[in-house]
């Protein structure tokens, strides 16, 4: 279906007002270029094991703040508009049962300043709503950090994109961990290998499309794909600040306005 936006101006207009409306349409320009439909209706399990965890008709099983998220055509939609400007990351919150050991997929679309990520083994914040803290698998619209291991709110980058990487154990109170950032980057990691250079890996991304996220969790190595291809490789062995359990949600980012949509949300226990 094609799409026409006519913008008519019979007089003088606040020159905010137009530059906000002309933002928010820019942000939102993706998705009337790109259908949600993922053409098939959502299943409790597919052929591979996998369970589907997002029906694809309303939220139910899913908590969050509705003003950012809603159902459109099969997806998962979180938006930020120029009324709407976040003052911290919120999240969507899946309320059932993850398997501590698991592998999940999903397909997102994001517009070209979006900025959202995929949290695991989460805990929730105790000083705001739909917040959480944990694993991240990372994404954007301009894919500078897409497919890295971010963990919100605690050690910050784990792996870069292209990193693999290892956590060794260290003594100290979580409440000391600013002091161990540096850069956004937790200072402890070591990089062992790299999985291909920024260009090679930037070249696996659809821009303005649909991409596929898919996140291994077992024990303590963690891995990030995207598209097949693995993008950062974790071996946590901070005995004081990893975790083997927790909540999954999806995030819409302080920013610009942006918009994000996921789809085919499932998992499969290890």
């Amino acid at each position: 279906m094609s799409h026409l936006i006519l913008i008519v101006i019979k007089q003088p207009i606040n020159i905010a007002i137009l530059k906000s409306v002309f933002l928010f349409v820019i942000a939102l320009g993706i998705s009337l270029l790109n259908s949600c439909h993922t053409g098939k209706a959502a299943a409790n399990k597919d052929n591979d094991s996998f369970t589907q965890i997002f029906n694809g008709k309303n939220l139910d099983n899913w908590e969050g703040d509705t003003t950012y998220w809603h159902v459109e055509d099969n997806c998962l939609v979180g938006i930020v508009t120029p009324s709407t400007i976040l003052k911290r990351n919120t999240f969507i919150i899946y309320k059932g049962n993850i398997p501590d050991d698991f592998e999940l997929r999903l397909e997102y679309l994001i517009s070209d300043k979006g900025n959202s990520g995929i949290n695991y083994r989460s805990e929730r914040m105790d000083d705001a709503l739909y917040a959480l803290k944990g694993y991240q698998g990372d994404l954007n619209g301009a894919n500078t950090y897409t497919g890295s291991n971010y963990e919100e709110r605690k050690r910050t980058t784990l792996a870069s994109q292209g990193e693999k990487t290892v956590l060794p154990a260290i003594q100290m109170h979580p409440d000391s961990l600013q002091a161990n950032i540096k850069g956004n980057q937790w200072i402890h990691k070591t990089v062992v290998g790299k999985l291909g250079t920024p260009e090679e890996l930037k070249a696996t991304f659809k821009v303005n499309n649909w991409n596929e996220y898919r996140i291994i969790a077992k024990g303590n190595h963690l891995q990030h794909y995207v598209n097949g291809v693995l993008m950062s490789d974790v071996t946590d062995n901070d005995t004081i600040n990893r975790r083997f359990s927790g909540l999954l949600g999806v995030q819409v980012h302080v920013g610009p306005p942006m918009r994000i949509a996921y789809r085919n949300i499932r998992v499969k226990k290890l």
